[in-house]
């Protein structure tokens, strides 16, 4: 390369995701046929009136130029209505409510809008490793705080509060909880507008999995921070509605916060297309039924998942909620990455090792419910056989 690459970049790696993904690909380009329990991609479709409504928008001739930055007031507004209804929070779609190319696309706009170089930001151990990334591309460093299994997955808030935390700016959360499957809680939500608010703290809670296999009703954080002095929200399409590929997710904030991330958004995209826009729309309208029958569907899943846990020797916590089953693995498992990679070679099968997630996640497994119970069961077999 004749021009060397910005600094940047000299500490972040490629998504693991990326070069595995290549390998399961060379491999089934082989005829060896693996079996994908790594990645969170939903494998069933949306709704057939979602795909009705994207389908018939995209048959209109005004629907093909670019759209508001913003995206529609339509969509803004089902947003807010979405939200009101389901975690009886109200928003004002004005203002405090912005759709998003996907909330992984917020991520990155909440960090560029708000974090300088020299800044702080708290980051989870184990914990979505795009909260990282995004967080050193902007020049600030990511302060990781630990989570733990016998902390029921929650951060410590007596160690943060003997933290050094003058230069961090920003702090990021995710219940349920990826990849552990701890699930949040009214106490846990209020600690941390608590800790928010003394320590000048912004809390961006990652709110994809809140209706996939979680307590009835789903939590927002903003509930607990009526005003959002602290708090934002991130939501998405993709896993609570089989939307994944459609890249439509939503950041819920005060309009002082909406509008310094916009500053952002409109100089990077050119707004959501129209058509995906009637989709989401309709997608919000879904009803409990529609959901318990996806979440039935995950249920049985988990079931199996459970046992190919159970074949490997690792254990399981109880309780867990979200679209990932997370195990920890035998002792005699001296490289639980080396294992992963074992188990993909000889039972052609794909599960994900715990350390992408942080070195508190260095002892687990992390297994994907995006496969068909088939799949699954066969997953079992091929264990049975070769490992």
């Amino acid at each position: 390369m004749i021009i060397k690459p910005a600094n940047r970049l000299q500490t972040i790696s490629e998504y693991y995701f990326s070069k595995k993904l290549e390998e399961v690909r060379r491999m089934n380009e082989a005829g060896l046929d693996v079996i994908n329990l790594g990645i969170g991609s939903p494998d069933m479709p949306p709704s057939p009136e979602v795909i009705t409504a994207a389908t018939e928008a995209l048959q209109s001739k005004k629907n093909h130029g670019y759209p508001s930055y913003r995206s529609t007031p339509a969509l803004r507004a089902a947003i807010a209505s979405w939200y009101q209804q389901t975690y009886q929070v109200e928003l004002n779609s004005e203002g405090e409510v912005l759709p998003l190319l996907g909330s992984k696309e917020g991520l990155f706009y909440i960090a560029m809008a708000f974090l300088n170089p020299g800044d702080q930001a708290l980051v989870p151990n184990p914990g979505y490793p795009a909260y990282a990334s995004v967080t050193t591309l902007t020049g600030a460093t990511p302060l990781t705080y630990d989570l733990s299994e016998e902390g029921n997955w929650w951060p410590d808030f007596d160690k943060l509060e003997k933290t050094d935390l003058s230069k961090v700016k920003l702090m990021y959360v995710n219940y349920p909880h990826m990849p552990t499957g701890a699930v949040g809680s009214p106490e846990l939500f209020q600690k941390l507008i608590d800790f928010g608010k003394r320590h000048r703290i912004l809390i961006c809670h990652d709110n994809p999995y809140g209706l996939v296999l979680n307590v009835d009703p789903p939590m927002s954080i903003l509930k607990f921070d009526p005003q959002m002095e602290v708090s934002l929200e991130l939501n998405s399409f993709s896993k609570a509605f089989n939307m994944a590929g459609w890249r439509a997710g939503m950041l819920l904030a005060n309009s002082e916060v909406i509008e310094t991330v916009l500053k952002v958004k409109s100089n990077v995209d050119s707004g959501m297309f129209l058509p995906l826009q009637s989709g989401a729309i309709e997608a919000l309208k879904t009803g409990e039924a529609w959901h318990a029958e996806r979440n039935e569907v995950y249920r049985e899943r988990r079931n199996y998942a459970e046992k190919v846990f159970a074949k490997l020797g690792c254990t399981v916590r109880p309780n867990q909620v979200g679209l990932f089953l997370w195990a920890k693995a035998p002792d005699h498992i001296l490289n639980v990455e080396a294992h992963v990679d074992e188990i993909l070679q000889k039972a052609r099968v794909l599960l994900t090792p715990g350390f992408i997630f942080g070195t508190q996640g260095s002892r687990y497994l992390r297994c994907s419910l995006c496969a068909p119970v088939e799949r699954l069961k066969e997953a079992l077999e091929r264990m049975e056989k070769s490992i």
